[in-house]
């Protein structure tokens, strides 16, 4: 896959696995962050897949933000409680890595060619 498509699948998991997390814990807006997160990724698929670098650097920024506070500060919670709470944790976390992974090749690749 390439990095525009990987941003894509996971701006689509945040928002879909946000939403359900939302409607699944009585509609906390808290469960919402990553549906924002989500939203914002799929608006910078597009500038990924035309190698636009400004939008590309905020893909990742929101990326990093999001991966940063599943595993800081969600992880740790959904762990104390399990179920399916923490399956979507896991879930939004391995995407978010995934995505992390694949716009450092992308940038790394990018160097050796100039």
């Amino acid at each position: 896959m390439k990095t525009y498509q990987i941003n894509f699948f996971n701006g689509l998991v945040l928002i879909l696995v946000g939403l359900w997390g939302f409607i699944d814990v009585d509609y906390s807006p808290t469960a919402l962050i990553p549906v924002f997160f989500g939203v914002i990724l799929l608006l910078c698929s597009n500038g990924v897949k035309n190698e636009n670098k400004v939008i590309a650097h905020i893909a990742v920024l929101f990326t990093l933000l999001i991966l940063l506070a599943l595993v800081g500060m969600r992880l740790p919670k959904s762990l104390d409680s399990g179920g399916t709470g923490l399956f979507r944790v896991i879930t939004m976390i391995i995407t978010s890595s995934v995505s992390m992974i694949s716009f450092i090749q992308s940038f790394i690749a990018a160097r050796k060619n100039k």
